[in-house]
């Protein structure tokens, strides 16, 4: 018998995504949380039948034992890719955390953070406060200050995750640009309209990103126009169990898009436009609104796709190493692999080494690395240690969240490599071409 309990009622219709799980162990693996821990309700096959459970009425969401496992899960999504029966996990996962949170209020930093995040009033003095702590170096002195445990261990990591949002720019000083057309014919026009989600990190502490994704896509051929009141994309929102907010955000970014009549959203951060290609199943009980969201859902692409898409256009030698490693949500949640990776052969002088292991998460996961960085630092240095292991002078991944967990890994440790999100070196390449004189 079903329970009439908050997951119960959160997953009226949707009981189909709960009952194909077969409990095969193929997702085990794939699973950075029972890899650590060893522990079967640490997996997804373990979390699905604490879900199936609270939905049985068999125990309660507000129990120890469901809201420990569920909060625990990085919602990394790399079991939905080797589940042979598609168990839909990340939709459910956002349905367990809403009835979490309902039984049992998260933690005062998640609660903070998700409502900064979900205000343009808030947002504003937070990351003003974050460029100037970044800006006058005491974001990476406040790192090295604070001692490794307890709960300066949070803050020794936002500090440290700040200070890796500064630029690294190879070869500073090297070739002067040359002509545009010594680096093949000019980009065709006419590949389509496309607007910018400016997200709010990347608004925030990542502007050059936005930059360059501007310009590299008009250097593509395609017409960038600008989308104005749109807001955060709701991913954190919707990953902390706070659904009907992630769904306020969805709508206001609908209405913002649809203003403007573009054949494409462009998204430079694999977490927001996984949220944002996911709109459709956020809305599928609201039928008011599901269609118009669905329509807007299928338009959304990563920007990788679109240059990728255009070719893309060639440009001048920038000589360097690189360690590449997949976003979880630009791999396990939209399936894109090879589009990064084609952006960046398309540079001359580029060697990328994919570092092992690549397809599992950063620890990052959104907020989950400052508000787990016992279990999210383990798996971070785990990952510091793969990059590391390619000897390259920077590690490239095109996601804000990644690039932060992955930088303040580095940063801590006393590495030298460098954070680039693939845009940034194509825009470096076209600007050594002489593309934007």
């Amino acid at each position: 018998m079903i329970s009439d309990g908050p997951l119960a009622v959160a997953l009226h219709g949707q009981r189909d995504r709960l009952l194909p799980c077969v409990h095969c162990g193929f997702c085990l693996p794939a699973c950075p949380t029972y890899n650590r821990l060893g522990n079967e309700a640490d997996s997804p096959r373990g979390r699905l039948h604490l879900m199936q459970a609270v939905v049985d009425g068999r125990i309660d969401a507000g129990s120890d034992a469901f809201q420990t496992h569920i909060d625990r899960c990085l919602g990394c999504r790399a079991c939905e890719p080797v589940c042979p029966s598609g168990v839909e996990y990340g939709a459910l996962l956002e349905l367990a955390r809403e009835a979490a949170t309902a039984a049992r209020p998260a933690t005062l930093l998640s609660r903070a953070l998700l409502k900064v995040m979900a205000s343009s009033v808030l947002r504003l003095p937070f990351f003003l406060s974050g460029r100037v702590l970044r800006g006058t170096g005491l974001a990476s002195g406040g790192a090295r200050l604070l001692p490794d445990w307890g709960r300066l261990r949070s803050a020794r990591l936002a500090l440290s995750m700040l200070a890796a949002t500064r630029r690294w720019r190879p070869l500073e000083g090297g070739p002067k640009p040359g002509r545009s057309s010594d680096h093949g014919p000019t980009a065709p026009e006419g590949r389509g309209r496309v607007g910018l989600l400016s997200g709010c990190v990347q608004e925030g502490l990542y502007a050059r990103i936005n930059r360059a994704t501007e310009r590299t896509l008009r250097t593509n051929g395609y017409e960038v126009v600008v989308v104005d009141g749109q807001d955060c994309c709701g991913a954190l929102h919707a990953h902390g169990g706070e659904l009907d907010r992630a769904r306020a955000l969805a709508l206001r970014n609908v209405k913002a898009f649809e203003a403007v009549d573009v054949d494409y959203v462009a998204v430079n951060a694999a977490g927001c436009g996984a949220a944002m290609k996911d709109y459709g199943t956020l809305f599928e009980l609201d039928q008011a609104n599901r269609e118009r969201v669905s329509e807007l859902a299928g338009r959304v692409r990563d920007v990788t796709e679109l240059l990728a898409q255009a070719g893309p256009r060639r440009g001048a030698a920038v000589p360097c190493t690189l360690a590449y490693d997949h976003p979880c949500h630009l791999l396990h949640g939209q399936g894109v692999e090879r589009a990064p990776l084609d952006v960046l052969s398309a540079i001359p002088g580029v060697e990328v080494r994919v570092v092992e292991d690549a397809s599992e998460c950063c620890g990052g996961a959104g907020i989950y690395g400052m508000t787990h960085p016992d279990l999210g630092g383990e798996i971070g240095r785990d990952k510091v240690r793969s990059v590391r292991a390619e000897q390259s002078e920077a590690v490239c991944t095109p996601n804000a969240g990644c690039m932060m967990q992955i930088g303040a890994g580095l940063r801590l440790e006393g590495a030298s490599e460098g954070v680039i999100h693939p845009v940034e070196l194509l825009d470096e390449s076209y600007e050594r071409a002489g593309y934007y004189e």
